[in-house]
């Protein structure tokens, strides 16, 4: 007798299960590697420091079949989604999108040494931010990795007043804030690792905010111990994206803003956009709203990379990082 087909959502829950967590797949801008590359540019230029970045690139390409095909499914689905070139997107894209991402790397390390030419970056809604700092108000920025967000951390320490603070999930933490120290002594930029959100860390971080400070944190990545994600429509596909975004604007009771970045003509386009005055969560509609909320910060991202879509780097299968079972409802 032939075994009866899996189920689709069973197949969906194994796939899901099987692919690797994006914090698995290791961090490739490592402290000794960041500074040796900026050397590089500092010494012998640009395009030494491009045949030099090339080669690894093209090679880091061939032997990581995981981020290829996530290359190539982001690719395709915004193909899909949006129609953007002729045919559909295969390894010559997929090969552009890694190339694009080797040159985003060499405008991080420029952007926070203070090298970058600013005068290339256009910065819409600011006003709105600039309102909240005239009040002494902080707000929660939910942002992605996309373009050179290292531009906005740049751009925010020459604005006199202007405190940042970036939460990540990993150890690279202290690693990237040693780069950062080292190329920018002075920065106000601070990259802060939150493991397990407690009362001590939200009580840091209302603090910060009381202070008029910013809280940036990446909403299209699910960290590692993330137990509460949700779902939202993205490229034409449901995706998983993280409730912490939203939980921490609700705690910390202070208005909630989009942050993107990407390529436009020869510089960049930084985008603020506001999302919400204040983060509702009540506990009889507590999925619904995180999901909306989701939805909206979704809506933007897709709304940017339709201008530049080889600037999200997230090389990992993006569509399986949860299952139904990790939902927002076990918050």
């Amino acid at each position: 007798m032939t075994a009866p087909a899996p189920e689709p959502q069973a197949q969906a829950a194994e796939a899901a299960s099987a692919a690797p967590h994006w914090a698995q797949l290791g961090e490739n801008t490592f402290v000794a590697g960041m500074w040796l590359l900026y050397q590089v540019h500092r010494f012998l230029g640009r395009w030494p420091f491009l045949l030099c970045l090339y080669p690894v690139v093209g090679y880091y390409w061939l032997v990581s079949p995981v981020a290829r095909r996530a290359s190539q499914q982001y690719l395709q689905r915004m193909q899909s989604a949006h129609g953007l070139w002729p045919v559909m997107p295969g390894w010559r894209q997929s090969q552009r999108h890694f190339r694009m991402f080797a040159q985003v790397i060499l405008d991080k390390l420029l952007a926070l040494s203070g090298r970058y030419r600013f005068d290339s970056v256009a910065v819409t809604g600011r006003e709105a931010l600039d309102a909240l700092a005239q009040r002494g108000q902080g707000a929660v920025v939910v942002t992605a990795h996309m373009g050179c967000i290292e531009l906005c951390r740049a751009l925010a320490e020459r604005r006199a007043g202007l405190r940042l603070n970036i939460l990540v999930h990993t150890a690279h933490a202290e690693r990237f804030n040693r780069v950062l120290q080292r190329l920018a002594p002075d920065s106000g930029v601070k990259l802060l690792q939150v493991t397990d959100f407690n009362a001590a860390t939200a009580m840091m971080l209302a603090e910060r905010v009381a202070r008029g400070e910013l809280i940036a944190i990446a909403g299209d990545r699910v960290p590692v111990r993330e137990s509460r994600i949700t779902h939202a429509p993205f490229l034409g596909q449901q995706a998983p994206f993280p409730c912490g975004p939203y939980i921490l604007a609700s705690v910390l009771e202070c208005p909630l803003f989009f942050m993107g970045c990407v390529h436009e003509g020869t510089g960049y386009a930084v985008e603020f956009v506001p999302l919400a005055e204040r983060v509702l969560l009540p506990r009889a509609r507590r999925d619904q709203a995180m999901a909306g909320y989701a939805t909206l910060f979704a809506q933007q991202l897709e709304r940017m990379l339709r201008k530049a879509p080889y600037d999200w780097f997230n090389f990992f299968p993006f569509w399986d990082q949860g299952t139904p079972a990790r939902s927002g409802h076990t918050a």
